[in-house]
């Protein structure tokens, strides 16, 4: 963390030479975000230590974030954002790797709990090329860039707002919901147990291209909240490589991305190979020494109407190690759909439908199979299945940058487990943002 706060204090000391004018000198956003979600009761013929619970159960959860911006020069600025949270998940958050609610983190409780969400600088080298203007939003200045550049990120973040930046399956604040939809299912990207971490990326833009990598901190144990923050051992390396298109006058993108993490984790086989006769098995008995986890997956979207934007994602991971932040997938697949109201004459809401399937590897199966329990499942055994999920939304703008969204979900074989479900889930969100 050292070279961080460094690198912050570097930048705070930098001069500050004019601004052009269509540049913003500073900015604040803020949102706040409550989803209430039920769960009517399903077929649950037994239940373990970590089973989504099959009799009725409810949840909610509610976020205020302020995203507080400043440039420091014409190409450097400087972003921090306190975030306040409470929640209390349904079935323990347990039971599911399609879990319902995004924004229900690991440390969820009925107390709120004040935190920094994010504090970052970034550093814009221009490089030549045409001029490209950027609105302001949530941690973006407004300001007007050359297409050829090198984009500096560095401090603490979440991963998800430089990688995989789906236009329409990205923040369960106003999209969807569902984890597998916020990203690849599969994706173990690394964080703390609030969603954040500590790295620098580097992002090249040379128009419709852009090659971005970076290297962030995973946390000390799996889905714990503090982070090892030693670089040089413990990572999550990323790579991601985008091109944006267009097909007549419709745009698309596609995005693929590769991880690999190195930390503290535990395997399946060396867990089931260690577990005594007639035991289950624990990954917590044989953490002890460093792995590594990969993946890739291509994620892409493409506008077929002016209203209408289809998308779809695909990941695989190895499946040899442990979950280590994010959540049960080793493969993971979703497509779906997003509509906007001008048909009907309201030009801000939005529809949207979508499936996904998970999977898991065949030793993660056979583990879970003889009773172990891992960060998120554990029924005590396994009759396996794929784990599917839909989901369906309408949100609707209420104006003074309010909107309400119903919400609808679906999940078969909760937990990879055909004995149990399929499960439901029913949500009212309301969002503000200004």
């Amino acid at each position: 963390m050292q070279f961080f706060y460094t690198l912050l204090l570097a930048a705070l000391l930098l001069p500050a030479p004019a601004l052009a004018q269509d540049q913003e000198s500073w900015n604040a956003h803020f949102q706040s975000t409550y989803i209430r979600q039920v769960q009517p009761a399903f077929h649950s013929p037994y239940e373990g230590p970590h089973s989504l619970r099959g009799e009725r159960g409810a949840s909610y959860s509610l976020t205020a974030t302020a995203s507080l911006g400043a440039r420091l020069g014409n190409d450097t600025e400087v972003y921090v954002d306190p975030e306040a949270v409470q929640g209390v998940p349904l079935s323990g958050l347990g039971g599911l790797a399609a879990f319902p609610n995004g924004e229900l983190a690991k440390t969820s409780g009925a107390n709120l709990k004040l935190y920094r969400a994010r504090l970052f600088v970034r550093h814009t080298f221009e490089l030549g090329g045409d001029d490209v203007a950027v609105d302001s939003d949530a941690n973006q200045l407004k300001s007007t860039y050359q297409s050829r550049r090198l984009v500096v990120t560095a401090g603490n973040v979440s991963v998800l707002d430089l990688f995989d930046a789906s236009s329409h399956a990205h923040d369960p604040r106003t999209q969807f919901m569902n984890w597998a939809l916020m990203t690849y299912g599969a994706y173990d990207y690394p964080a703390d147990a609030r969603g954040y971490t500590n790295g620098l990326a580097l992002d090249y833009d040379d128009g419709p291209w852009t090659l971005r990598a970076g290297r962030f901190a995973e946390p000390k144990l799996p889905n714990g909240l503090p982070l090892d923050n030693d670089l040089l051992r413990h990572y999550g390396d990323q790579i991601e490589l985008v091109h944006t298109h267009a097909l007549g006058a419709y745009a698309g993108a596609v995005r693929v991305l590769a991880f690999r993490s190195r930390a503290r984790m535990s395997t399946y086989e060396d867990a089931l190979a260690a577990a005594p006769i007639g035991e289950a098995p624990s990954l917590n008995a044989v953490r002890a020494g460093d792995h590594v986890k990969t993946g890739i997956g291509i994620d892409a979207e493409q506008q077929v109407a002016s209203d209408l934007v289809l998308f779809v994602r695909a990941m695989k991971a190895d499946g040899k190690t442990e979950t280590y932040a994010f959540t049960e997938s080793d493969a993971s697949v979703t497509a779906g759909l997003s509509l906007k109201g001008a048909r009907w004459s309201r030009d801000k809401d939005v529809v949207g439908l979508a499936v996904g399937e998970d999977a898991i590897s065949t030793v993660h199966r056979v583990y879970l199979e003889r009773g172990g329990l891992t960060s998120f499942l554990g029924d005590g055994t396994l009759r396996y299945g794929h784990e599917r999920m839909a989901e369906a939304y309408y949100s609707a703008e209420l104006g003074a940058g309010f909107t309400l969204t119903a919400d609808v979900q679906r999940v078969a074989n909760p937990g990879y487990n055909k004995d149990r479900g399929p499960a439901s889930f029913y949500a009212l969100r309301l969002h503000w943002e200004v």
